[in-house]
């Protein structure tokens, strides 16, 4: 039996019905075709299928499609797009943060909540913050500097920010 949800997700509102053991994951790549989120483990070992769920990021894995019920979901589709990067994707970019990008999504999404609630983090708060999140081609160096570099580009002064490509206020 399928249950009735609505759900916000990258701004736009869902209303449909769900199998209840449908996977968040899931939901987003097979019924709203959002494939930037990915399946790494369906353990949430590896942290490829992070978003952010009312602003704060989880492991779509581990939860349900009906958890997110009147919930704002925000995937990587969601973060920025070709023409406007968010600071961070432009920072991954810039600093080489990632290499066959598995993870990447995960790690953005990571690193966004990261720098909402601080904005200047040091490199532990960084490395503990990406802890959840596993990459196994880059060693995290790069990561590390992406994030880094995205804080100082996001406490900038806006026009600062627009020269870097991020959107503007």
């Amino acid at each position: 039996m399928k249950r009735s949800i609505s759900v916000t997700v990258n701004g736009a509102k869902w209303t449909g019905d769900v199998e209840p053991r449908t996977l968040l994951v899931y939901f987003l790549r097979d019924t709203l075709g959002l494939t930037g989120t990915h399946v790494g483990c369906d353990t949430s070992s590896c942290g490829a299928c992070t978003v952010l769920l009312d602003g704060q990021s989880v492991k779509s894995c581990t939860l349900l499609a009906v958890q997110a019920d009147g919930e704002s979901v925000t995937t990587i589709e969601g973060i920025g797009d070709a023409e406007h990067l968010h600071p961070v994707q432009t920072a991954f970019w810039e600093e080489h943060g990632l290499q066959c990008g598995y993870c990447t999504p995960g790690m953005i999404v990571s690193a966004c909540d990261l720098l909402q609630r601080n904005p200047d983090p040091s490199e532990a708060e960084i490395r503990e913050a990406l802890s959840g999140n596993l990459c196994r081609c880059t060693g995290y160096q790069n990561i590390v500097k992406a994030v880094q570099h995205a804080a100082a580009a996001m406490r900038a002064p806006k026009m600062e920010r627009e020269r870097v490509g991020a959107p503007a206020d």
